[in-house]
């Protein structure tokens, strides 16, 4: 059938009232959309495929015409070198792989304590950012502006040289019994730690989990019923409960301990020290601002009709932030953060510049022992990698959770 019958036909049809007749294509395989989708992208696929493997072949060839080694057993060979700071036990003895994995542990604490203290932090100034005190307000406007504007290395730079500036440990300086500031770190109360602590971990993070759940088995009642259950007694229990549980049933001690003056040092207690305090404060001070517009844009994104219902409810201001402005402000909030937490962790390779043994430092002094550059500077590109990716996978994640579901 031609063209013009086929305009005939429909012209005819929609005269009469009736839908016009579709007329299938009886054409090859090669003109179907969605089978011309597919071979592209498997072409594309398989050109990114052919490149790459041109570029490894070609440095592999390059290499071994240079007599340098290749691949990645030098990870199982004795690294010879210290690490100031390691979560795990390690000492020069220990393999490459294992100083990399310290670096990487490394970089994860300052990650996710980094995290949780800038969306407090950035949360509370977005706040005060739109409080009505006006002094306050321009107070938190100039500190965004400043902060934002000045480059985090040398940020880094200043907290490191100010940490330096304390005093020694016999003149440190202590602010609350238990805290002690000193040139050698910052020094605060804590637990000695036992191999046993581990279950009462897991267990912390099987409270979480239960938690979740709990939380979201009381939403789903509350909306198929009407019943409104509070959540704060279950949950206390499974993130403190069960992990007391669990340490009196492995016999784990509880046994505090407070920094004390031993000598020319302090010992005891919970150390963090000046590059890692420069690294973390550094940080945390720098993305809070961005996390500070954030929140305060979420916010004002929100209608006024919301702040107008809720003072009609009687509600304080307080609670219409807490109750129904920031549970809306989150859908805007979220996908902005996810991006401020992925540059919070990528910027926590600048800890090289300030000494802390962070996964770029280790795999640094790897790379000029070994003179493998190409396997060290692929392995910390595919951790921060990973890392990114599970970032953004639970952060989607969480979005999906809170965002409004149709019925």
């Amino acid at each position: 059938m031609s063209q013009i019958d086929t305009q005939r036909d429909a012209a005819t049809y929609a005269a009469a009232g009736a839908p016009p007749r579709v007329v299938k294509s009886s054409g090859a395989w090669w003109n179907d959309q969605h089978v011309r989708s597919l071979l592209y992208q498997a072409l594309v696929l398989l050109g990114v495929i052919g490149v790459a493997a041109w570029f490894i072949g070609n440095a592999i060839d390059n290499l071994a015409r240079a007599k340098i080694a290749s691949g990645f057993g030098f990870l199982d060979r004795e690294a010879g070198f210290g690490i100031s700071e390691s979560l795990i036990e390690y000492s020069p003895a220990s393999t490459y792989g294992r100083a990399l994995v310290v670096g990487l542990l490394n970089t994860i604490k300052v990650a996710v304590i980094g995290c949780i203290l800038t969306t407090i932090l950035g949360t509370f100034l977005g706040i005060l950012r739109l409080t009505t005190n006006p002094l306050l307000a321009k107070v938190m406007s100039a500190y965004i502006e400043i902060i934002r504007n000045i480059p985090l290395l040398l940020q880094l730079f200043f907290w490191y040289a100010v940490l330096l500036q304390l005093p020694v440990p016999r003149q440190a300086i202590i602010p609350i019994e238990g805290i002690v500031l000193s040139n050698r770190g910052i020094m605060v109360p804590g637990l000695v730690l036992h191999d046993v602590h581990w279950f009462v971990a897991a267990a912390f993070l099987a409270g979480i989990v239960a938690t979740v759940i709990y939380a979201r088995h009381v939403r789903r009642r509350q909306e198929a019923t009407g019943e409104r259950t509070s959540i704060v007694l279950p949950a206390l229990g499974f993130l403190f409960g069960l992990p007391l549980v669990v340490g009196f049933l492995v016999g784990a001690p509880f046994e505090p301990t407070v920094p004390e003056l031993k000598g020319f040092n302090f010992s005891g207690g919970i150390v963090m020290s000046p590059e890692f305090a420069a690294l973390l404060i550094g940080l945390t001070v720098y993305t809070a601002a961005f996390v500070a517009e954030i929140v305060r844009a979420g916010i004002q994104a929100v209608g006024k009709g919301q702040w107008e219902a809720s003072s009609a409810l009687g509600l304080r201001r307080g609670q219409m932030l807490r109750l129904v402005v920031l549970p809306q402000a989150l859908r805007i909030i979220i996908p902005p953060m996810t991006s401020t937490y992925l540059s919070y962790t990528k910027n926590s390779s600048l800890a090289i510049a300030i000494g802390y043994p962070d996964l770029v430092s280790v795999s640094n002094t790897t790379m000029n022992q070994t003179g493998q550059a190409v396997e060290a500077i692929a392995i910390f590109m595919s951790i921060y990698l990973g890392l990114s990716l599970l970032i953004s996978a639970f952060m989607n994640w969480y979005n999906n959770q809170i965002a409004l579901k149709e019925r």
